[in-house]
């Protein structure tokens, strides 16, 4: 897939946010090469001047602004890849962290948010910081899924760096997004992962906007027996259908607590993860997004 990229200045790439789990976000690259078929980010075109399909363009930022000097946390990154193919060639994650550490950011509350293995690359920068966090988002093991969905690394890949990682002392994140209903087999996924796995996030399919029919099509002719099961959860009245979702997130969310209580990884709804907290490297914790307009719950697996 040819992509259109342009190199843009920018005056800084770390921004305010009212996403709750962080005080900062910061996105080096508009747009993403991954392409994925769900990717709530692709309204990010109204803000910029493209009319370009969703994964055919990337801007790249270039800034000079070092980050706040009270900046608590942060998050790379909201609506792109930080470790999209184009940064083996750019490195603006890379020089995020490096401007964060020559500026003494070692204590900001780190959290990357990735489908690469390319993080590996960066991980000598990564462990200078006190609390880092990386999160490889993972909603398959079916890699034939995972190709019709997103032009991501497989995601043995993403499995494996997640254990180096983890095995390098870095708190890791299996975030399990989104879930696609009897398509993502969650309960698979986290008994592949949790060994190498602090937390486990899990957040469902969501579908609005210009993805909607996408996906809704996808559906019809991939898996056309689920259709009706969809058009349930994603059509009609918006009550009867934010109804179903509820009943049918709520079934699922209860499958998984009943999965994890046989297997003894017990869940305890005070957790943080933004929390370091020594011998405490096989924590896991369940991020629940499994209701319309819920606030994010982050529940904590010790």
């Amino acid at each position: 897939m040819n992509i259109d990229i342009e190199e843009i200045n920018v005056k800084s790439v770390y921004t305010k946010t009212a996403i709750p789990t962080t005080e900062y976000v910061a996105n080096p690259y508009v747009g993403c090469p991954h392409g994925c078929q769900y990717c709530y980010a692709s309204f990010m075109k109204r803000f910029s001047k493209h009319k370009e399909d969703w994964g055919s363009f990337v801007d790249v930022k270039f800034w000079d602004k070092e980050p706040p000097k009270e900046c608590k946390s942060l998050m790379i990154s909201s609506v792109t890849d930080p470790y999209n193919p184009l940064e083996k060639k750019y490195k603006r994650t890379q020089a995020i962290l490096q401007q964060l550490l020559d500026t003494h950011h070692e204590d900001t509350s780190l959290l990357i948010i990735t489908k690469s293995d390319l993080v590996l690359r960066d991980l000598p920068l990564i462990k200078q910081f006190k609390k880092p966090r990386v999160a490889f988002s993972i909603n398959t093991l079916d890699e034939s899924f995972k190709d019709e969905m997103d032009h991501a690394v497989p995601i043995e890949k993403r499995i494996q760096a997640m254990k180096t990682l983890h095995n390098n002392g870095i708190r890791t994140i299996c975030f399990i997004s989104p879930i696609f209903p009897e398509i993502t087999d969650v309960i698979a996924i986290i008994n592949k992962v949790h060994p190498y796995a602090n937390y486990i996030w899990l957040e469902n399919l969501q579908l609005r906007g210009d993805y909607k029919l996408r996906i809704l099509d996808y559906i019809k002719y991939s898996h056309p027996k689920l259709l009706p099961l969809y058009e349930k959860l994603y059509k009609g009245t918006i009550v009867k259908a934010k109804a179903y979702r509820r009943e049918y997130w709520s079934k699922c969310w209860t499958e998984i607590k009943a999965f994890c209580e046989k297997n003894k990884i017990p869940t305890d709804s005070s957790g943080d993860s933004s929390k370091t907290r020594e011998n405490d490297l096989k924590t896991t914790c369940v991020y629940n997004l499994l209701h319309d307009g819920s606030p994010a719950k982050e529940i904590n697996i010790k």
